[in-house]
C-alpha cells in the first residue's frame, strides 16, 4: 500500500515534468515547419519575379519583331509600288520606241539617200536630214532611258528579294518567341496556382496581402518625397470606365491639380479606394484593362523607383514633390527608369498581370507624405 502511494505521487510530478519537456520539441517543429513555409514562399515569389521578367522580355522583343515585320511589310509594298512605276514607265517608253521604229521604216533608207542626191532643193534636202538626225537622237534617248529604267527595275527587284527573305527570318523567329511567350505564361499560371494552394486559407491570404503593404509602407519610408527640379523639363464607381485621354495638364504645382489629373490608363474601375480586398482594404484603386496598354504619367515628376516588387509585380513610383508620390503597379513591363524625368502623359509602363495577379490591369495610388489618398479625388470625374 506504501509502495502504491509512492508510485502515485511519483506519477504526479514525472507526468508535469514530462509535458513540460515534451512542448519545447512541439514549438520547435512548429517553428521549423512555419521557417520551411516562409523559405518556400519566399522562394516561389523570387521565381515569379523571375517568370515575370522572362515574361515581359519576350513580350517585348515580340513586339519589337512585330514592328519590323510591319514596316518590312509597309517597305515591301513602296516598292512594289515604285516598281509598277518603272514598268509602267518602260511600257510607255517601248511604245514610243516602236512608233519611232514604224516611221524610221516608213521612210527608208532609201528615201534618206534620195533627199541627199537630190540636188534640185537643197533647203529641202537639208530640213529632211536635220528631221531623219533628230528621230535617230530620239530613238537613241529611248534606248537609253529604257536601259536606265531597266536597271533600276532590276535593282529594286533584287532589294525585294532581300526584303522577302527578312521578312520570312522575322516571321520564323516571332514564331519561336511566341512559343517562349505561351511556356512563360504556362510556368507562371503553374507558379500561380502553387502560390495559391499554399495561401488557400483566408487567413494565410490575409497575412500574404498585410506583408505586401507592410513591405510596401517600408519602402515608401526611404522615398525621396521632397520637392523635385522639373525646370528642364461625377465620382466613378466601381465597373465604369475611365480614361486618359484629353488635354493633359503641365505644372509643376501637384497640388493645384486635384480634380484635373487624367487617369494613367484607359479601362474599367473594379476596385475603388478603401473598398474591401479579403480583410485588408485597397490603399489605390484596381483599373482593369487590356494586357499592353500604355500607362502614362498623371503629371510631371522624377521616377523614383522602377523595379519588380513583391505583391506589386513590376511597380513604377513618381515622386512630384510637395510629399506627393504617385504608384504604378502590376505592369507587364517599365518604360522608365529611376532618376528620369517625366512629363504628364508620358509613357511609363504597360499593362500586365505581374506580381501574381489572375487578370490585366493597373494598380494605381497616391499618396502624401507616406499616407494613402484617393484618386477619385484627384483625377477627371
Amino acid at each position: 500500500m506504501k509502495k502504491r502511494c509512492i508510485l502515485l505521487l511519483l506519477s504526479q510530478f514525472i507526468v508535469p515534468v514530462l509535458s513540460y519537456a515534451e512542448a519545447p520539441q512541439d514549438v520547435d517543429i512548429d517553428i521549423e515547419l512555419s521557417q520551411r513555409l516562409l523559405e518556400r514562399r519566399d522562394s516561389m515569389q523570387k521565381l515569379l519575379s523571375v517568370i515575370d521578367t522572362k515574361y515581359a522580355e519576350t513580350t517585348d522583343l515580340l513586339n519589337k519583331i512585330q514592328l519590323k515585320i510591319e514596316q518590312k511589310r509597309s517597305s515591301l509594298d513602296a516598292l512594289s509600288k515604285e516598281m509598277d512605276s518603272y514598268q509602267d514607265e518602260i511600257d510607255h517608253l517601248s511604245k514610243e520606241l516602236g512608233a519611232q521604229i514604224r516611221l524610221a521604216y516608213i521612210l527608208g533608207h532609201k528615201e534618206k539617200l534620195k533627199l541627199i542626191l537630190n540636188q534640185n532643193d537643197h533647203a529641202l534636202s537639208s530640213r529632211v536630214m536635220v528631221y531623219f538626225n533628230y528621230f535617230n537622237k530620239e530613238r537613241l534617248d529611248k534606248f537609253s532611258e529604257i536601259q536606265i529604267a531597266m536597271d533600276h527595275l532590276e535593282a529594286l527587284d533584287k532589294l525585294r528579294q532581300a526584303e522577302s527573305a527578312a521578312l520570312a527570318d522575322d516571321l520564323q523567329r516571332k514564331k519561336a518567341e511566341q512559343v517562349l511567350l505561351v511556356d512563360a505564361r504556362k510556368q507562371r499560371n503553374e507558379l500561380l496556382a502553387k502560390i495559391s494552394h499554399d495561401s488557400a486559407s483566408q487567413q494565410q491570404k490575409i497575412f500574404d496581402l498585410q506583408e505586401s503593404e507592410a513591405s510596401l509602407r517600408q519602402l515608401m519610408l526611404g522615398l525621396p518625397v521632397d520637392n523635385v527640379d522639373l525646370s528642364d523639363h461625377q465620382e466613378p464607381a466601381a465597373g465604369l470606365s475611365v480614361s486618359n485621354q484629353g488635354d493633359s495638364i503641365d505644372s509643376a504645382d501637384f497640388i493645384s491639380l486635384k480634380g484635373k489629373l487624367l487617369w494613367p490608363v484607359t479601362g474599367h474601375l473594379v476596385n475603388k479606394f478603401g473598398s474591401a480586398r479579403t480583410e485588408v482594404k485597397w490603399d489605390g484603386v484596381l483599373i482593369e484593362a487590356n494586357e499592353g496598354l500604355d500607362v502614362k504619367a498623371v503629371a510631371r515628376g522624377k521616377v523614383v523607383f522602377a523595379e519588380w516588387f513583391r505583391g506589386y509585380g513590376f511597380m513604377i513610383i513618381i515622386n512630384h514633390g510637395d510629399g506627393y508620390l504617385s504608384l504604378y503597379g502590376f505592369n507587364q513591363k517599365l518604360n522608365k527608369q529611376g532618376g528620369q524625368l517625366v512629363e504628364a502623359g508620358d509613357v511609363i509602363a504597360s499593362v500586365g498581370q505581374s506580381g501574381g495577379q489572375s487578370r490585366s490591369g493597373l494598380y494605381f495610388g497616391i499618396r502624401h507624405k507616406g499616407v494613402p489618398i484617393d484618386p477619385l479625388e484627384w483625377c477627371r470625374r
